[in-house]
Order: structure tokens, then sequence, then C-alpha cells
């Protein structure tokens, strides 16, 4: 029979923020320091204001296409949004547990 692995649980209750959240949210940043207004980033983006609100505020899923659209439309590099996501999430996933990780099928 196969051996028990126990499941290590986050040491804080606090959740690890969805990539969709975290993208929102540095869109958004990038949008404010840039004194942008959403609409005028919506019509260079070729999004309407609502979606592109959606996507700051994490609640929508954009595809690779709009988010180089939005990104484009504040004058970032794709890469540049990208990496920053990735520290973003990164930095709040906290340490990873060692040993053996089980994966189901």
């Amino acid at each position: 029979m196969a051996d028990i692995l126990p499941f290590h649980r986050r040491a804080s209750a606090e959740r690890e923020p969805l990539w969709r959240e975290v993208l929102g949210r540095c869109l958004r940043d990038a949008r404010e320091e840039r004194g942008a207004r959403l609409v005028d980033v919506a019509e260079r983006a070729g999004v309407s204001p609502q979606y592109l609100s959606e996507i700051e505020r994490g609640r929508k899923e954009p595809s690779s296409e709009m988010i180089a659209a939005v990104s484009g439309a504040l004058g970032l590099e794709l890469a540049d949004l990208l990496v920053g996501v990735a520290g973003v999430v990164r930095r709040s996933a906290g340490p990873r547990p060692g040993g053996p990780v089980l994966m189901a099928a």
C-alpha cells in the first residue's frame, strides 16, 4: 500500500493572490503612475472602459492578446509587466515546503 504524505498548509490564513488579481493591480498602478484615465487607456487598447475596469479589479481573466493590448496602451513592455506580476506572486507565495510532492492524476 502507498504511504500517506502530509499536506503542507500555508502558515498564514491569508490566501495566495490569483494571477489575474496581481495583474490587475499592476496594470492599475501603472496607469495611475502615468496619470492616465481609464477611458483613455481602454480606447487605445481597443477595449471598453468597463472591461478594463474589470481587468484592473481582478474580475476578468484577460487573454494574452488583451494583456498585450493594455500593456501597449500604457507604454509598458509586455515582458516587464509579466516579470513584475510574477515577482509579486512569488513574494506573496511564501516559502515552499520541502520534501516529496504528491501529484494526483
